[in-house]
């Protein structure tokens, strides 16, 4: 594999040192640094230049060995990724490469730290929550300065956008600034959102605003807590740096500021990454590419197994029908469910136009810009399957005439499989346990109701949760459980009270304390709601970030009843003013 002379030697010691000269955080390494690619030697370090990521298994360097702490045994090595050739950080078509070598671009203004993920930093990242209050971890988190031992990469892909074949795009305004493998041997990509542009900017400027950011910060966390696969997120700065955005996409130009998220994946790779190679005819490069993804992220699937593409793509197909029901589930929509944002993980990644459901509507659309409801929530598992499909469409080049005939046949048990695991959850929301033949019923039965009277999707099922079989026999709602009263202005809501109750009863060993306890772990009290997070970036525009902090406790526990939560109105109607608010669409 030939290497640009630069890289080559850079690569050939183990470290960016010559590369990054004065961008690089900390001092070169000693004795009592853990060398890049290393797991830290301690937990909870304080200063960064204690810690250390690395590029090496993206761009096919050693693995270190496991004696450092809990780091995986070592593997066979694949060949490294080649890098795009250009040095020069320009807007161009990128051919025959993973990736693109490219600095973020640090703010010109002063940068303040929002929030961070307590559970994040220490947790996943090995550090101390005291790093937050260094110049090290603000310059590093704001895109300033790069750790030693991390090439900061773009990643090449392509993408199906509204159903029509998009071309090249990547990242655009995203840095991969590492991989981390902590003393758990988890291993953890770190990219930079919002850092400055990139080879695949397009016409954008790099950057993102304070109010996406917010949005991405706080939802990425409230999903984890929810229990839904997804990116994370450690950090959010701000700065004073005057962004453009036309938010609404209506000409209604604004100044904006500019922010950055430290999220975090066990791998970013998307559908789309594997598309633009096969279009492109790349094949030789996306078996490697896909051989990579296997042996790290899949680790049941044999590498020798002359099936391993098969088996992933069964896998991929099973799981996204998992994460599209849990989506389902606590009434959260994407978006922008193109497959440039559809994880080969089957996570939450690219937080951006959603919004978790209030009133029960299955054409419920949270991206204003979305004209023809494409990804409106009711719509999300056909997308899921159209994307699915584009994969078939990129593996196919990789697969025997048997192969491809067998993974048509997995794709279509898809269906099958989405609508098997949203039956299971809508089953523990409402707290039923074995089998009955009217299950289906009674759960679309509900739906209609709550349709019909604009229900609350999520304090309807909390309020199921917390109401006692006596209360609803009666009827006899208390004033509490507004959701539930709006439920029973509807003409049919007894009838469907009757049926449930019924089946309560052919719980096995049940009580209604018991049921009342196990649906309020699956059932949350508190969502992202869209008025929560515009009230948050309203007052973080005064830098006022004590909301984005408050809410960030709160959705760590959306299940448990919390009072500064309740003196919020969280779980009360949405105040007059959100009645019309729209979610935002530029980013």
């Amino acid at each position: 594999m030939w290497w640009p002379p630069w890289l080559a030697a850079c690569l050939a010691w183990g470290c960016v040192a010559a590369l990054c000269g004065s961008r690089g955080l900390c001092p070169a390494p000693n004795a009592s640094r853990p060398q890049p690619g290393q797991c830290p030697r301690r937990r909870g370090a304080a200063d960064l230049c204690a810690w250390a990521l690395s590029s090496d298994s993206l761009l096919g360097t050693a693995c270190p060995a496991p004696a450092v702490c809990a780091c995986p045994a070592p593997r066979l090595l694949l060949d490294p990724f080649p890098v795009d050739v250009i040095q020069e950080n320009y807007v161009r078509n990128v051919r025959n490469c993973i990736f693109s070598i490219v600095y973020p671009t640090p703010f010109k203004s002063r940068v303040r730290l929002v929030a961070v993920s307590k559970e994040v930093i220490e947790n996943i990242l090995d550090l101390d929550i005291s790093v937050k209050g260094t110049s090290d971890f603000l310059e590093f988190v704001s895109g300033g300065k790069v750790i030693l031992g991390s090439v900061p990469l773009a990643h090449r892909y392509g993408g199906h956008q509204f159903g029509t074949w998009a071309g090249q795009l990547g990242d655009g305004r995203v840095h991969l600034v590492g991989v981390y493998t902590n003393r758990h041997g988890e291993r953890w990509e770190l990219q930079l959102k919002g850092s400055g542009k990139t080879p695949y900017s397009r016409n954008g400027d790099g950057r993102a605003v304070l109010r996406s950011s917010v949005r991405e910060f706080l939802c990425s966390e409230a999903m984890h807590y929810l229990g839904i696969p997804t990116s994370r997120a450690a950090s959010l700065v701000v700065s004073d740096d005057d962004v453009w955005r036309d938010q609404f996409y209506n000409g209604n130009i604004k100044k904006e500021r500019g922010a950055i998220v430290l999220r975090l994946a066990k791998s970013w790779f998307r559908i789309g990454s594997l598309e633009i190679l096969a279009l492109s005819g790349e094949l030789d490069l996306q078996r490697r590419l896909l051989d990579f993804i296997i042996q790290e992220h899949f680790p049941s699937i044999a590498m020798n197994d002359s099936n391993r593409y098969l088996e992933f793509f069964s896998t991929v197909v099973s799981e996204t029908a998992n994460l599209i029901a849990l989506w389902m589930s606590v009434g959260f929509a994407h978006g922008v469910c193109n497959t440039d944002n559809f994880s080969l993980l089957s996570i939450t990644i690219d937080y951006g136009p959603f919004g978790f459901m209030e009133s029960y509507d299955p054409n419920f659309v949270p991206n204003t810009s979305d004209d023809e409801r494409r990804y409106k929530i009711g719509n999300q598992a056909n997308v899921g399957l159209f994307n699915l499909s584009k994969l078939l469409q990129a593996l196919k080049p990789l697969l025997d005439p048997r192969q491809k005939h067998l993974a048509s046949q997995i794709l279509e048990g898809y269906g099958e499989r989405y609508y098997s695991r949203f039956t299971e959850l809508f089953k523990a929301k409402l707290g039923l346990l074995g089998e009955n033949e009217n299950d289906n019923y009674l759960i679309a039965f509900l739906l209609k109701i709550m349709e019909d009277t604009k229900a609350d999707f999520t304090m309807t099922f909390r309020e199921l949760s917390e109401i006692t079989e006596d209360q609803l026999r009666e009827l006899h709602i208390p004033e509490e459980f507004w959701t539930l009263q709006d439920l029973s202005e509807h003409k049919l809501f007894s009838e469907w009270v009757t049926m449930y109750l019924l089946r309560l009863k052919r719980n096995k060993g049940d009580s209604d304390s018991k049921r009342r306890t196990r649906m309020t772990t699956v059932n949350p009290r508190y969502i992202l709601r869209n008025w929560m997070a515009e009230s948050a970036v309203q007052k973080s525009n005064l830098n006022d970030f004590s909301e984005v902090r408050l809410l960030e406790q709160v959705l760590q526990h959306p299940f448990q009843r919390q009072e500064a939560a309740e003196r919020a109105g969280y779980s009360l109607r949405p105040p007059a003013w959100a009645k019309d608010l729209k979610v935002s669409c530029s980013s």
